[in-house]
């Protein structure tokens, strides 16, 4: 079975997609996000490599979230059971239609069922996140810390999270990447921000050319008027020097 026509912006490679047109699937994936988020897609490709240990009677292809959790529950069992390794991580976020994540699991099923490897491959640590989008966006549409945390992570997950302390500490990570990505923008452009320079940058600074003609370590220069040696500072602040041993000699004749 071919496509009646090719999918739009799957960002898979050419050589996965002709590797899916061969396995004569029961539909074709239009949007790789959604359509492979349930699992039964996924089954179904294990199926012509393992037809024995996938009954796709089984599998509900539906788009629920207690359907998605079933599917990926049988497809977990038979991973453990056939010792293949497929992340975890991938799967969670390809459930939860995270950007990237679905394009990820159909190439790392593809280099496991046909042990050829890609060109292009991911790094050990993924970003599930939408900073790429973000980053496309002009400052002024950018997202708020609510609307990253609404982005980055989905009501599905978490209502398939029972536990309250990690979606606590997910949220946190989602905040403190958001403020990050803030501090990076005041730093582009500090004008848009309304930053003033602080203490330190306002302070005048002797130029390194009227430094160097002073010589090193020179804090004062000397010279001389009618009433004796005076000391200049680089400030122009004239201190004049005074005779402590005249003026302790009529403390003691008084």
């Amino acid at each position: 079975m071919e496509y009646a026509q090719p999918p739009k912006k799957t960002g898979l490679p050419r050589e996965v997609l002709k590797w899916l047109q061969s396995l004569d699937l029961s539909f074709s994936p239009k949007n790789v996000r959604r359509d492979y988020s349930n699992g039964y897609l996924v089954a179904e490709m294990f199926s012509w490599y393992y037809p024995e240990d996938f009954s796709l009677h089984s599998y509900d292809n539906g788009s629920s979230l207690a359907a998605k959790l079933s599917n990926w529950a049988q497809i977990e069992r038979f991973l453990t059971r056939q010792h293949i390794n497929l992340p975890k991580q991938i799967i969670d976020s390809t459930i939860h239609c995270k950007p990237g994540a679905a394009e990820l699991l159909v190439q790392e099923i593809y280099s496991i069922l046909t042990n050829r490897r890609l060109k292009t491959w991911f790094r050990d640590e993924v970003d599930f996140s939408d900073r790429s989008y973000q980053d496309q966006l002009p400052m002024v549409a950018r997202s708020t810390a609510s609307k990253a945390i609404k982005n980055n992570l989905p009501l599905s997950e978490m209502i398939a999270e029972p536990n309250i302390s990690t979606i606590q500490r997910k949220i946190q990570h989602i905040v403190q990447c958001h403020l990050e990505c803030r501090r990076q923008e005041r730093l582009q452009d500090p004008k848009r921000f309304g930053v003033k320079p602080t203490l330190g940058e306002r302070t005048a600074r002797p130029s390194s050319a009227s430094a160097s003609r002073e010589g090193p370590g020179s804090v004062f220069a000397c010279c001389t008027d009618s009433t004796g040696p005076t000391f200049r500072s680089k400030t122009c602040v004239h201190f004049k020097e005074m005779d402590c041993r005249c003026q302790s000699s009529r403390t003691l004749s008084n």
